[in-house]
């Protein structure tokens, strides 16, 4: 114990004397978990569109302020001249092209076949099959009122409406449907892992490029204690990371604490382990700093697409969705939402947790052992 307690003593004093580094482990993360939580989603909040209303009728008009009733759309272009609406949608200006032939009003007036054209950017088909999904809204509501008023005028007098089945939706867990309540958690997960992953990987190597490393292999510190007094100071930093990033989440974003902290504080501890020692075997398997960034980088990146943050794993093909299963990050950010904003218990997550234990005791065996403890 004395000798990881002075090993740690070192640790700690390289990195406080770093000046520069004290930034980047505890005011970057921060920044970038307000930056990325505002900036990583999927919601619908602006869509400029063009019209090409040859119809001019109540109805085509009615259609128009539908679309901008909504609060989503907003007419940037109104034009008579179709080449100039495709125009503007190649140069970026506009994001739709609503087409209203001249017998709108005329068809639709009568119960007969209305029929308009949406031309939609689908450059980004998420943001395209959401701009859809909104439109055929809007239309199916009007579909609804013309057909009442159409009704109402065949009959001669006020329809009573029939009784019939109401649909009163409730959404659990994020009952407004807030992007970044779903966000959060899963980028926390993220700046903690690249935090563990980025300074264990260049720890080893950087004692090496500044020939320190031979001093200490001259000591007979063993292994396991040379590596336990790499990964402790780098895994208090990471657990004091993520205390004020839950701090922000709960304070600065409202996000729900379902969930035992507790919970969470044990599992990112865990969590912690399996990151850092992944970053201490790339670290005995480079010898310059530059490499062990490139490969920590490499890995990081695929973690984090096929961590569930941005696309739901259950949308990959089936191939991916079994890589996933050797994805610590995935497990850590399906384990945060459901803690964070589920209330789930260890009865829920004790598979993914003791998985996590098993990958953390693998690569930390593995670490260990690459390391060559020579002094040549």
């Amino acid at each position: 114990m004395n000798i990881i307690r002075v090993l740690l003593r070192k640790e700690f004093l390289q990195i406080f004397r770093n000046k520069a580094m004290l930034p980047i482990l505890f005011v970057m993360p921060v920044v970038q978990l307000l930056v990325l939580s505002f900036a990583a989603t999927y919601e619908l909040k602006e869509v400029d569109f063009a019209l090409i209303d040859r119809d001019q009728s109540g109805l085509s008009r009615e259609l128009t302020v539908k679309f901008q009733a909504t609060g989503y759309f907003t007419l940037k272009l109104e034009t008579f001249d179709r080449e100039e609406a495709i125009d503007a949608m190649n140069a970026g200006l506009v994001k739709m092209i609503i087409h209203i032939p001249s017998d709108f009003g005329k068809e639709a007036s009568t119960g007969k076949q209305a029929d308009l054209q949406l031309i939609i950017d689908a450059v980004d088909g998420s943001t395209a099959g959401l701009i859809q999904s909104y439109s055929a809204s809007i239309l199916n509501d009007l579909n609804t009122d013309v057909l009442t008023k159409l009704n109402i005028e065949q009959a001669g007098q006020q329809i009573k409406q029939a009784k019939s089945i109401n649909i009163i939706p409730q959404n659990w867990y994020n009952p407004n449907l807030d992007y970044i309540t779903y966000m959060v958690p899963g980028i926390l997960v993220v700046l903690v892992s690249m935090i563990g992953v980025f300074l264990s990987g260049m720890n080893i190597v950087r004692e090496q490029e500044i020939g320190t490393i031979e001093q200490l292999n001259v000591t007979p510190i063993r292994k396991y204690q040379f590596m336990i007094g790499k990964l402790l100071p780098f895994w208090v930093i990471g657990m004091v990371d993520l205390l004020i990033g839950l701090a922000l989440a709960r304070y600065g974003f409202q996000i729900p604490f379902l969930g035992s902290l507790a919970t969470v504080l044990v599992v990112a501890g865990i969590f912690l382990i399996v990151i850092q020692s992944l970053g201490l075997l790339i670290s005995t398997l480079t010898h310059t700093q530059q490499q062990a960034m490139f490969i920590a980088w490499f890995i990081m990146v695929i973690f984090i697409l096929m961590g569930g943050l941005f696309t739901p794993i259950e949308s990959m093909p089936e191939w991916a969705q079994q890589l996933t299963l050797a994805n610590p990050v995935a497990y850590f950010i399906k384990i945060m939402r459901m803690v964070l904003l589920k209330g789930a218990g260890w009865k829920e997550i004790q598979f993914m947790v003791c998985t996590l234990i098993g990958m953390g005791s693998v690569l930390l065996l593995i670490s260990i052992n690459r390391y060559k403890k020579t002094t040549g």
